[in-house]
C-alpha cells in the first residue's frame, strides 16, 4: 500500500476564476432556435440549483434541488433568462407560455 500524498501534485497550476468555476459546473449553454429567435439553452443538475423558480409554461414552482433548463434568447441579453421544467422547454411547441388560469385561482 503507498503511503498519502500530503503535498498538492503539481505546485505551478493556474488557480481558476470564479467565472470559469461556474462555467465549469454549469457547462456552456446550446444554442436552440425557437420561433424564429436564437436562443441558448443550459442544462441545471439538482446539485446546481438551490433557490424556487416559477416555469413559464406551466406556472408551477421549480423547487431547489430539482434538475431543469434555463433558456434566454441569445441577443437580448441574460436578464431575459426564464427558468423552465425539463418537460415543459421540451414542449414548448404545444404549450404557450402564458398559464390558463380559472378566475378564481391566485396570481402570483
Amino acid at each position: 500500500m503507498s503511503p498519502r500524498r500530503n503535498k498538492p501534485r503539481s505546485r505551478g497550476a493556474a488557480r481558476t476564476s470564479a467565472a470559469d468555476d461556474l462555467a465549469g459546473r454549469l457547462g456552456t449553454p446550446d444554442a436552440v432556435e425557437y420561433e424564429g429567435e436564437e436562443f441558448l439553452v443550459r442544462r441545471v443538475a439538482g446539485s446546481a440549483a438551490d433557490k424556487s423558480y416559477r416555469c413559464p409554461g406551466c406556472d408551477q414552482e421549480i423547487r431547489p434541488g430539482t434538475p431543469h433548463v434555463v433558456a434566454w434568447p441569445e441577443h437580448r441579453g441574460a436578464d431575459l433568462r426564464r427558468h423552465w421544467h425539463t418537460a415543459c422547454w421540451n414542449a414548448r411547441d404545444r404549450r404557450g407560455t402564458r398559464p390558463q388560469r380559472s378566475r378564481n385561482a391566485p396570481r402570483h
